[in-house]
């Protein structure tokens, strides 16, 4: 579940599911998202997670359900798209304040976030190579002008977690704290007496300056590694690995 608070114009969502280690799944997404389309007046939103976690990233166990990965049944994949797609276009800053781990869909999450907070020993990462599943260009794009190409790569081709620390040094999070969510409130609040036009003027031309002109046969190929990555044996196995606990054995089909 989602608990939402406001007080003087700065809204606090925070994902409670500690049982599955705030893991997201559609109805989640969707009530984070609706959470931002009825309160779109405030100032400053922070996102975090209950129990000493984040967002351990997509529900695995249940993104599926009893269909198979190419089957069409992956429920989760539209509407994340669509929430992600709502932290960005929402009019006030929206800041990550993260503890614990940021993980896969989780940490996709937070990039989308104007501004992020993290913990010095908080574990941050996209285990995709380890699953068999593969991003959508818009979150490609967003990471890879955040901390850059090396970074990038680092992160989704050497499947390497980095501390808040390590996220501080490459740019990933703009601060640390033992207490993100203490430091994340107190910035909101202070980002609340900013002058609200002149920040959703910049956020908006922000991001319109960071989307470049897409190349259309680069989108159209991206869609179709995107395609093959999830009609693929690999991703049945890399799911399957994910459930009993053990190490996937991907064959590159």
């Amino acid at each position: 579940m989602i608990h939402w608070e406001t007080a003087a114009h700065v809204g606090v969502a925070t994902i409670d599911r500690p049982e599955r280690r705030n893991a997201l799944s559609p109805e989640l997404c969707g009530e984070l998202g609706q959470h931002l389309a009825d309160n779109r007046a405030l100032r400053a939103v922070v996102i975090t997670g209950a129990g000493g976690t984040f967002c351990a990233g997509a529900d695995l166990g249940t993104r599926f359900g009893a269909d198979e990965p190419s089957s069409g049944g992956d429920e989760f994949r539209p509407i994340f798209e669509a929430f992600v797609d709502a932290i960005v276009d929402y009019p006030a800053p929206v800041i990550a304040a993260m503890a614990g781990p940021a993980l896969g869909a989780g940490l996709q999450m937070a990039v989308a976030c104007d501004l992020r907070v993290a913990a010095p020993d908080a574990s941050l990462g996209i285990p995709a190579g380890r699953l068999g599943v593969h991003l959508s260009a818009a979150n490609l794009a967003r990471l890879g002008q955040l901390v850059g190409q090396a970074v990038a790569r680092d992160i989704l081709l050497g499947s390497r977690n980095l501390t808040g620390d390590e996220a501080y040094r490459c740019g990933l999070v703009h601060r640390v704290a033992d207490d993100p969510l203490a430091l994340a409130t107190d910035w909101a609040a202070e980002i609340a007496t900013l002058a609200p036009l002149t920040l959703t003027g910049h956020k908006r031309a922000l991001n319109l300056l960071a989307a470049a002109p897409y190349d259309e046969r680069a989108l159209t190929e991206i869609a179709e590694l995107e395609r093959r990555a999830f009609d693929s044996e690999d991703l049945r196995e890399g799911i399957a690995a994910f459930s009993d606990k053990r190490r996937a054995r991907f064959r590159g089909r």
